[in-house]
């Protein structure tokens, strides 16, 4: 019941396309670009390393005919690049480019860019049917890949909580064990066949194509499936072996350490397959996201075990059990908090990305509901706490009733023990003060016992009343008083009943034990049952989160594509768009004019402009001047000469002789005597 609870969470938190970490920073020729010649080759520059499959780059021409391209390869061996050589003797017109790749944390990821030869053609070419996912190979995909987290956190937190908090085997734990060991063994086979088909955006009936499954199998991902199920094999192995040596007996060392080297390589699997093995500083993030990812199964798999024994056994539960687990969920959360710091740097980059990315939003939700699950986990410490007290006064009073019943025994037999104590003594003269009482009122029933000091248990003093009363109906036998003495012990067992508080008296003068679910002992478990249960409850929203923040660009990606793309607009290497404010001085005189230059290279290069006035409304004007110079070779200033075009100004005809740093100089006249000259700089490759 609580897997399923854990898996119904992370599907609603985790439904959807995932959005990859990887992502296009820039490209060669430029999205949308116009040539004079055809390229030589195609050029894809990506945030992190990226994986290529046989046909991640296809183009296609004008008439929507494949063009015969070479086999994806890599620029300057970089592994965040894609290149594909094109043929010699491109027509003119419009190419679209159709890529896929997978990326390091092992999604798929695809787009499309076009640039035409020449002059744009009139209408575009249809991108590829299978460029996009497949919904449902996608959709079935994520629900395995988040099951498998599921049964991971509970087949590594259970081991813990037996091995670490128990010390040993728990007949109410096992089910629960093999359950975590069986979700993850299928999870893990169902993602291996599901791989090939998820990279390349086919139907679900491409899950058994053995040369998919072959590709499959010499892959990152594949190869880190093939160790996750290998290590499986061995648990079950070692699983068989604990399971012989009987549920009495405690698991040797040998069987701790196979079981930890299991729990951190079955994380590993994680690690060498995800984003911690690509991008900055590998060795330290892989080891960050095993410990982060071990934490966390200690940690919910812990809590899913604690409800689980509190549920079904919750006698079985001492406080020592419960301050050992409190003790590993503190050390689960240090662990949590200074991976979670490091991962969130890495992935972050900046402090200005927690407002200004989509990854800093999700990552500010997530620390709330870490707050949130931190505050749930004090109140279940302090109940902790009080588990503790209440298992120490049910055990006084065992050590209590224990004493009680050793004097009776004495009592009996008629011997005083040699050792010394308050205890003994007290019951003796209990018993002392109660046959001495019925002896003096032989022949009254009326008379009830002296109160028993309340130092002695009240089942004790019971006992001591009915012996006494039947020593005197032995003493009196024959005169009647055996039957006097009777209605005495009577009394003394209603007395007795009352006093204790043990039991509660009914009509018919019986007496009805309470159970042991409404015992004052039981009291701090219901609480502690109810407070670890929100804080599983919250831990899983927490997982929900951290699911949603692994399928978001990070902010330090965000932030390089944002540098490419002002770098670009400062005059990068590639088509550049830049916005140029202006004022002349006079009332509604400033606004701002956006200018694109494409391809952005040397040679012929095209120059739209579009002038905003002060309501952000196209606004047009009597003139608009745009010139070009290169300072550093004393080249300029060219004219572009721009042309009105109704609404617009262009130019298909500038051309720029040598690489550099250009300056634009833009004159915008609004009036026939207002106007002003603003510059910007523009990179040209």
């Amino acid at each position: 019941m609580l897997l399923g609870t854990v898996l119904v969470l992370f599907l609603l938190g985790g439904a959807g396309t995932a959005s990859a970490h990887a992502a296009l920073k820039g490209s060669d020729p430029v999205d949308g670009s116009v040539l004079d010649a055809a390229p030589r080759d195609i050029t894809l520059r990506f945030t992190e390393s990226v994986s290529l499959l046989e046909d991640s780059l296809r183009v296609v021409d004008p008439e929507n005919r494949a063009v015969d391209t070479g086999k994806p390869g890599r620029a300057g061996g970089r592994a965040d690049t894609a290149r594909v050589t094109l043929p010699t003797g491109l027509g003119d017109g419009t190419y679209t480019i159709a890529w896929r790749v997978v990326s390091a944390d092992s999604h798929p990821i695809s787009g499309a860019l076009i640039f035409s030869i020449g002059e744009p053609s009139a209408t575009a070419a249809a991108l590829p049917a299978d460029l996009t996912e497949n919904p449902l190979t996608s959709s079935l995909y994520d629900i395995t890949r988040y099951f498998a987290y599921g049964a991971l956190a509970l087949l590594i937190g259970v081991t813990f909580f037996l091995a670490v908090v128990l010390g040993g085997p728990s007949e109410a734990l096992r089910k629960l064990l093999l359950s975590g060991w069986l979700a993850l063994l299928l999870a893990s086979a169902a993602l291996l066949l599901l791989r090939g088909p998820y990279e390349r955006g086919s139907g679900i009936g491409a899950a058994l194509d053995l040369s998919l499954l072959r590709d499959t199998l010499v892959s990152r991902p594949g190869l880190a499936l093939l160790a996750r199920l290998g290590l499986l094999a061995v648990a079950a192995f070692l699983l068989v072996r604990v399971r012989r040596q009987g549920d009495r007996q405690e698991w040797g060392k040998g069987a701790l350490v196979c079981g930890a080297l299991l729990c951190v390589g079955l994380a590993g699997t994680w690690a060498a397959a995800e984003h911690a093995s690509a991008g900055i500083q590998v060795p330290v993030a892989m080891t960050s996201s095993v410990l982060h990812l071990l934490a966390m199964a200690v940690w919910l798999g812990g809590l899913t075990a604690l409800l689980t024994v509190l549920y079904r056994a919750p006698r079985t539960l001492t406080a020592a059990v419960v301050h050992r687990f409190s003790r590993l969920a503190f050390a689960s959360v240090v662990v949590l908090v200074v991976t979670g710091v490091y991962q969130s740097w890495r992935g972050l980059g900046s402090w200005s990305a927690f407002t200004s990315t989509a990854y800093g939003e999700v990552l500010v939700a997530k620390l709330v509901a870490v707050l949130l699950l931190l505050a749930a986990a004090g109140f279940s410490r302090r109940w902790t706490g009080r588990v503790g007290a209440a298992e120490e006064r049910e055990q006084g009073e065992v050590r209590e009733r224990g004493e009680a019943r050793e004097q009776g025994e004495v009592r009996e037999s008629g011997e005083v023990p040699e050792q010394t104590g308050a205890a003994v003594p007290a019951a003796v003269s209990a018993a002392v003060a109660v046959s001495a009482a019925v002896k003096v009122t032989a022949g009254v029933s009326e008379r009830v016992p002296e109160r028993v000091p309340e130092r002695v248990g009240a089942g004790e003093a019971a006992d001591a009343a009915d012996r006494a009363s039947g020593g005197a109906g032995d003493q009196g036998e024959g005169e009647g008083s055996s039957n006097e003495a009777r209605p005495v012990s009577a009394a003394n067992s209603s007395d007795t009943s009352v006093s204790s508080g043990s039991s509660t008296p009914t009509s018919s003068g019986s007496s009805t034990s309470p159970s042991p679910e409404d015992s004052p002992g039981d009291l701090p478990r219901q609480g502690l049952r109810r407070s670890v249960l929100a804080e599983f409850t919250v831990a899983v929203v927490v997982l929900v989160i951290t699911t949603v923040l692994t399928g978001t660009l990070p902010g330090r990606a965000a932030a390089e594509i944002a540098d490419e793309r002002a770098g670009q607009a400062a005059g990068g290497v590639t088509a550049s768009s830049s916005t140029v404010p202006f004022d002349v001085g006079t009332p509604n005189g400033h606004g701002k004019v956006q200018i694109d230059l494409g391809p952005g290279r040397v040679g012929k290069n095209s120059v739209q402009a579009v002038v905003f006035g002060p309501d952000d409304g196209i606004a047009t004007v009597p003139e608009l001047r745009l010139t070009f110079t290169l300072k550093s070779q004393k080249i300029g200033p060219i004219d572009a000469k721009l042309t009105d075009r109704g609404g617009y100004w262009a130019t298909d005809t500038l051309q720029l002789p040598l690489p550099g740093k250009w300056t634009m100089k833009l004159t915008v006249r609004t009036t026939d005597i207002d106007q002003v000259t603003v510059e910007k700089s523009v990179r040209v490759s």
